[in-house]
């Protein structure tokens, strides 16, 4: 697929108004995405988990006007107007006009809540952007009078929610999408996400992430900032590299169930992340000293125990517990009785694999 690809022919059917509503998880990536080309390209591959509970649920509603040349449209959270997103969506708009061309013949509300406190620190605008992405792709294909099939419906979506946030473009689809082309994963594209395409070991299923919120203030350093910080990076080079290896090695991890492995890799990938992020120019630090102990106390438990328990991180300061359900009973009590206690609050989120976006209305 080119990017030419996604832009329409003309629409064969005229909508007036409407409404549409869909829900779109989170994700945590295993191999890490951080720097970006021009146009929301990655630097590397990556590959997350798509996750179950921590959604955001959006809902359009549009209505046809005269164009003024000009975007349309207002956006609430939780039902209360919300100008401080408008700024992003504007650009979202800007990125993806030339693909979704009816988007200045309309005036949309769009009113989005999450699952998952907003103020929480777990990054929403993977699960945004790609439930955005797939409402508007809804109106489109009403206007094409149905003529895409599902494929290419999840395609363009993804397509079009990473040029809103990279990593949304991984929340279409589960249970395990790769976005960024590499060579030993057949059909991987830096212009979508695309379901993992080989054999994965039963022991991954219905795999659990809890998610320990440490810190839920806002990170010091964006996200946009952080990727561009990795242009003349003096590692950079090598963690492409090293992500395209581990993408290779991970799929014989997968097919083989090997978790000592994948727990390696997983954990050396989270902490790659931090230390591109403590060895940039300027450099920042957004673990917190709370994070590095339950870091410790994780690796203690599993010395202890033997049991097939780690972590990951996101470009924050929470960590992401990750462990088969096979063993959630004793891994949920050591989590309660030693982790908890290092969340601000005490609030935790359990969350499991899942398997992408729904289409609610």
């Amino acid at each position: 697929m080119t990017e030419q690809e996604f832009i329409p022919a003309s629409y064969s059917k005229t909508i007036e108004k409407g409404v549409v509503t869909w829900e779109s998880p989170s994700n945590i990536a295993l191999v890490k995405y951080w720097g970006k080309k021009p146009n929301q390209i990655p630097e590397n591959p990556s590959i997350s988990f798509t996750l179950n509970h921590c959604k955001t649920i959006t809902e359009l509603t549009y209505e046809k006007r005269d164009s003024d040349g000009s975007f349309s449209f207002e956006v609430l959270l939780d039902g209360v107007q919300k100008d401080s997103f408008k700024p992003k969506i504007e650009v979202f708009f800007e990125r993806v006009e030339s693909y979704l061309p009816f988007l200045k013949d309309y005036h949309f509300q769009i009113e989005t809540k999450n699952t998952f406190p907003h103020s929480s620190g777990i990054a929403s605008s993977a699960s945004g952007m790609s439930a955005l992405a797939l409402c508007l792709m809804s109106l489109e294909k009403q206007l094409l009078g149905d003529a895409i099939n599902d494929a290419y419906f999840n395609e363009k979506a993804s397509f079009l929610a990473r040029l809103g946030s990279g990593s949304a473009c991984r929340s279409i689809e589960g249970d395990l999408v790769v976005w960024g082309e590499t060579p030993s994963i057949e059909g991987s594209s830096d212009l979508f996400g695309i379901r993992y395409p080989y054999e994965v070991h039963a022991i991954f299923k219905e795999y659990q992430d809890t998610i320990l919120l440490i810190d839920k203030g806002e990170k010091q350093v964006s996200s946009t900032v952080g990727h561009n910080l990795m242009h003349g990076h003096p590692y950079a080079l090598n963690r492409f590299s090293q992500a395209h290896d581990h993408m290779k090695s991970l799929k014989t991890i997968l097919k083989a169930g090997d978790l000592d492995s994948f727990i390696s890799l997983v954990e050396s990938e989270a902490l790659t992340l931090h230390a591109m992020m403590m060895t940039s120019m300027p450099y920042f630090i957004l673990m917190k000293p709370k994070t590095l102990e339950v870091i410790n106390k994780i690796w203690e438990f599993r010395k202890n125990t033997g049991l097939p328990i780690s972590f990951t991180l996101d470009a924050g300061a929470n960590v992401h517990v990750l462990y088969p359900k096979s063993e959630s009973v004793e891994i949920l009590k050591f989590i309660e009785n030693e982790l908890v206690a290092y969340c601000q609050n005490e609030q935790y989120i359990c969350d499991q694999i899942g398997f992408g976006a729904n289409q609610i209305k």
